[in-house]
């Protein structure tokens, strides 16, 4: 079974998703959620390193076998994405962020839900 602590991160991954597909909504698309410099691209990116962040702990808490649920792809380009926004922020490539958020947080939505629904 899973610890306490990393069931929380997962959880957190679940949210911080939940704040971007809120976001989207908002702006009515994705694109239009990026242009917006002040608000939502800030908060996109934000939460998209925080995303990150919780893969980087499970990881390094030895938390595999809930690793083991998500894709090594998503996993890799969440942690190659939030190094980019650190270090480049201002040259992120917003076409990247937009094909992750529309291709690849719905895989990671199915998986976290997969894991808390079986916890």
């Amino acid at each position: 079974m899973y610890s306490a602590q990393a069931v929380d991160r997962v959880r957190l991954i679940e949210k911080k998703i939940s704040f971007i597909e809120n976001i989207v909504a908002e702006y009515g698309s994705v694109s239009l959620a990026l242009e917006d410099e002040q608000n939502g691209r800030a908060s996109i990116l934000m939460h998209l390193t925080s995303i990150s962040e919780q893969f980087d702990k499970l990881l390094h808490r030895g938390e595999l076998e809930l690793l083991s649920n998500f894709e090594k792809e998503d996993i890799k380009g969440s942690y190659d994405l939030r190094n980019f926004i650190a270090h480049h922020y201002e040259g992120v490539d917003l076409y990247v962020v937009e094909d992750v958020i529309k291709e690849r947080l719905p895989i990671i939505k199915k998986s976290v839900e997969k894991i808390l629904k079986g916890i």
